[in-house]
């Protein structure tokens, strides 16, 4: 049965939070809010039900989800090297809405989809989002939507796109920004892969100059350049 809670009323937010971190454990799916938009999110140690989620959204294996944390601790125990472009694109913007794709650590037991050896990876910047990743561990964690819809800004959005596929929706008013997060490519710096650079893959919360300021040449130029 699929509960709602509204995180802005305490009672309900300690409530949300443990039914959420419980259900997590038992491989169901949670709405949750984010700086961006609200996700839909799994445990991302269980495949069961990372499969699940992207059977709500309508989504197959090759679209792998991105894997919430909360914190550079976090992200350097799930990815093989952290270059130091890397280190200083979270430094400016994390949390923040900026998802950096880099090579997984292979020894993780998981299985997030078609990834290629890779993972994307955020840190959001909201309370909500980041009290639930320090409490159940890295969610997999994609926007709450059925594929080909604009992602959900409200929990009321999510709700009347994934129904009862989704176990606890967890409701923190109307999202901060409604832009999704901005993805970079950072796998060609690792490794000695020797590559031209951070490709931008989308951009959204995070513009390609801002990019620009921290990194500088070590950003690919734009393909429309």
């Amino acid at each position: 049965m699929t509960a709602m809670f509204d995180c802005r009323d305490e009672a309900q937010l300690l409530t949300g939070m443990r039914q959420a971190r419980q259900l997590l454990a038992r491989g169901e799916l949670v709405v949750l809010p984010t700086d961006t938009v609200y996700g839909i999110a799994a445990d991302a140690f269980n495949a069961g039900a990372v499969a699940a989620l992207l059977a709500a959204k309508g989504r197959g294996r090759q679209s792998p989800p991105p894997v919430l944390v909360s914190g550079p601790p976090m992200l350097r125990a799930l990815v093989a090297d952290v270059p130091a472009e890397v280190d200083a694109l979270v430094e400016a913007f994390w949390p923040g809405g900026l998802t950096v794709v880099l090579p997984s650590q292979p020894s993780l037991a998981w299985d997030l989809g078609e990834t290629h050896g890779t993972v994307a990876v955020r840190m959001p910047d909201h309370r909500v989002a980041l009290e639930l990743i320090a409490e159940s561990g890295p969610l997999a964690v994609s926007s709450a939507n059925l594929t080909g819809h604009p992602a959900a800004t409200s929990m009321v959005g999510a709700l009347e796109m994934l129904g009862d596929s989704v176990s606890v929706y967890l409701d923190d008013g109307p999202s901060r920004t409604g832009v999704a997060s901005t993805i970079v490519d950072a796998t060609s710096l690792t490794g000695g892969a020797g590559g031209a650079g951070v490709r931008v893959l989308r951009e959204g919360a995070i513009s390609r100059d801002r990019l620009r300021e921290v990194l500088g040449d070590a950003l690919e130029p734009d393909a429309d350049a």
